[in-house]
């Protein structure tokens, strides 16, 4: 069938020729494929001398194939075959074979490639593909992808464990379906369009069986080729047990242990940021400052646990006394502030009245029933646009609360109409 040997001899790809299994030519790519320190040393040679162990039935096999009528000279498909070299060494070569004539008798031509190589490389990437796909699936984060409309394209397994849904059931959703508050979803979007990418951007959702976590969002935009937004990608995470906790951790950095209510740094930071915005905006805004009379009496006489109660049922009874918007704080020992914003003078004196009423129908008794009331002198100050800082507004309503005192205790005096 081939009468010029120049042709297979210059083939950059391996040829054998054989005839009844065994090899009767190999070009010189041949020669170096197996290793043969040349020509001499493989005529005669068996084939399956060359073929790992575990291939040698399947390379039998299409060598028989490629023999019988039916086939007509047509090559076989290519398959890969493990081989040992003369040298011992294990190749990977693709193989294809042909049944020819060879100097008047039957005989198959096998052309190999070797791709020990490739499948070297291919081996590295479906291990990196089974690393790569063990840590997607075992991903404490969720990876996703929307589209421009935020339709959910994409989503990681770790949503079973986040969000409580299989991926399937997000997938063709808008993100904004489990958003609580659609506010958190335009933040978001509004930050992504700005920015191109967020990193631990804040947000909550909903998980399926209702209840609301809080989540950290890393992500970036997608644009297509001429640029336009395309979508997001990117992943969010539970942080529940942190925000819980810096939540905790804020709780107890600005609340006073023994009443519950604001201690006095929280509650400064608030009338600070009142004051600033009736001064910004012409508001008005009153402020008391509360003693709870004769503490000390209290102590000497009950105890210092029972003045700790007295503390508390003072704090609620004041409390009880404010609006949502309104606060109070305790700013040491037996002192009290509270913050009524958009608040007149004449609207202060009557909270500050109320809560001394609401003080003095206080009845409390010690450990051993022994009964015993509280009262409150109270300063009431307001708002000026002459004043300079919240201080000045912060010394009227203390001065005020001294003039309370000074007058006789368990009443309510302020600066802005005593003219003192």
């Amino acid at each position: 069938m081939f009468h010029d040997l120049r042709l297979l001899q210059t083939l950059p790809a391996a040829v054998l020729v054989t005839q009844e299994s065994r090899i009767r030519f190999a070009n010189p790519a041949g020669l170096d494929l197996l290793e043969a320190p040349g020509l001499d040393s493989l005529i005669g040679r068996l084939t399956a001398d060359f073929v790992h162990p575990m291939d040698q039935v399947r390379s039998s096999h299409r060598i028989q194939q490629v023999t019988v009528p039916e086939q007509a000279g047509r090559p076989n498909k290519s398959s890969e075959f493990r081989i040992r070299t003369a040298l011992g060494n294990l190749r990977m070569v693709l193989v294809s074979s042909v049944a020819m004539e060879w100097n008047g008798a039957p005989a198959v031509l096998m052309c190999g490639m070797d791709m020990t190589h490739q499948s070297e490389i291919e081996a590295q990437l479906r291990e990196s593909e089974q690393n790569f796909r063990r840590l997607f699936d075992n991903l404490q984060d969720v990876y996703y992808r929307t589209n421009a409309q935020g339709v959910v394209q994409h989503v990681g397994p770790g949503v079973r464990r986040v969000l409580g849904y299989e991926p399937h059931e997000i997938e063709g959703r808008t993100a904004e379906s489990y958003y609580p508050q659609s506010s958190d979803r335009d933040a978001f979007k509004a930050a992504i369009l700005a920015h191109g990418e967020v990193s631990d951007f804040p947000g909550q959702m909903v998980r399926r069986d209702g209840q609301v976590i809080d989540i950290s969002i890393s992500s970036h935009a997608l644009y297509d080729h001429a640029g336009n937004f395309a979508g997001v990608e990117g992943i969010y995470r539970d942080v529940t047990q942190r925000k819980n906790l810096e939540r905790e951790l804020q709780r107890l950095a600005t609340t006073d242990m023994l009443t519950g209510i604001a201690n006095r740094r929280a509650f400064l930071e608030c009338a600070e940021s009142a004051y600033t915005h009736s001064r910004n905006n012409g508001e008005p805004l009153t402020l008391l400052m509360l003693d709870l009379d004769h503490f000390k009496t209290i102590n000497d006489r009950f105890g210092h646990l029972e003045g700790d109660r007295a503390l508390v049922a003072f704090a609620q009874a004041v409390k009880s006394q404010l609006r949502a918007s309104d606060a109070v704080g305790r700013l040491g020992g037996e002192e009290f502030g509270v913050l009524l914003p958009l608040t007149t003078l004449a609207e202060g004196l009557e909270a500050a009245t109320r809560i001394l009423h609401s003080v003095r129908a206080l009845q409390l008794s010690d450990d051993a029933g022994h009964a015993y009331g509280i009262t409150t002198s109270l300063g009431v100050g307001t708002f000026r646009q002459s004043d300079r800082s919240l201080r000045d507004m912060l010394d009227r309503a203390d001065q005020s609360l001294y003039l309370a005192k000074r007058r006789g205790r368990n009443q309510i005096a302020s600066l802005e109409t005593s003219g003192e």
